[in-house]
């Protein structure tokens, strides 16, 4: 395993080295003991010292690694499912939230979060590379893409047989921002085109076996230098598709 991990289990987060390891053997630098529920969603902040954490707790807690201590924590009222971070300074934390919000949050200021109400728990956020466009995946079984410009939803993003298949369903922007790919409950990837706001491919080699079926697609993930993808399911099924 390369580069730094950052997991969350029973209210921890850890941190880990960057040199190659065994998984099993991983060198433990810092506990972040502080959140009294599972920690859903992490992200550095701005510089490599510190760390953004969302959690079942209703809390996001700011961490600085130096220290190993929570600087900061945001009271959200609401658990979150995901965050992101929009610019590299760490000045704006936006959030996703079961009680149907994104938060806007300005690190500098002790005052509440500019909200957005949708249709549904938010259960992922992602970013284009130059931060202008968000997506949200929305348990109404849509996507929504927001303009962050004028902080407004531009664009919607459903069609008959997608499925929004679990509370922390990911959705994901290719590397250009040209397109959005997420797994769907009956264990397809549908692929939408940001610029036509239609599907231009249904990835179907997650097969499904009965009503009861358990291999709905829960995230996605493209190669950040190439047209790879890869998707996982909840049977731990993962699968890359070339030339998407």
């Amino acid at each position: 395993m390369m580069g730094k991990g950052i997991r969350g289990k029973n209210g921890i987060v850890r941190r880990h080295g960057s040199h190659a390891i065994a998984r099993d053997s991983l060198p433990e630098w810092h506990t972040l003991t502080g959140h009294s529920g599972k920690v859903l969603a992490a992200k550095f902040l701005g510089e490599p010292s510190k760390v953004v954490t969302g959690s079942y707790d209703r809390t996001l807690k700011i961490w600085d690694l130096r220290s190993k201590a929570c600087i900061e924590t945001k009271f959200a009222g609401s658990c979150c499912n995901d965050l992101v971070t929009a610019d590299g300074s760490g000045l704006t934390i936006i959030s996703g939230h079961f009680d149907k919000r994104i938060r806007f949050w300005d690190t500098r200021s002790d005052s509440a979060p500019n909200e957005i109400v949708l249709n549904g728990k938010v259960t992922s956020l992602d970013l284009t590379r130059d931060a202008k466009y968000l997506v949200a995946c929305v348990r109404d079984d849509t996507l929504k893409l927001l303009d962050l410009r004028m902080n407004q939803v531009v664009l919607t993003f459903s069609c008959e047989g997608f499925k929004v298949g679990c509370d922390w369903a990911r959705a994901t922007f290719s590397p250009d921002g040209q397109y959005i790919a997420v797994g769907s409950s009956d264990g397809s990837v549908f692929i939408w085109g940001v610029n036509t706001a239609k599907v231009e491919t249904i990835l179907k080699e997650h097969t499904s076996h009965g009503f009861f079926s358990r291999s709905g697609v829960t995230a996605t993930a493209w190669h950040p230098y190439s047209a790879l993808l890869v998707s996982v399911d909840k049977t731990k099924k993962a699968i890359v598709w070339t030339d998407v």
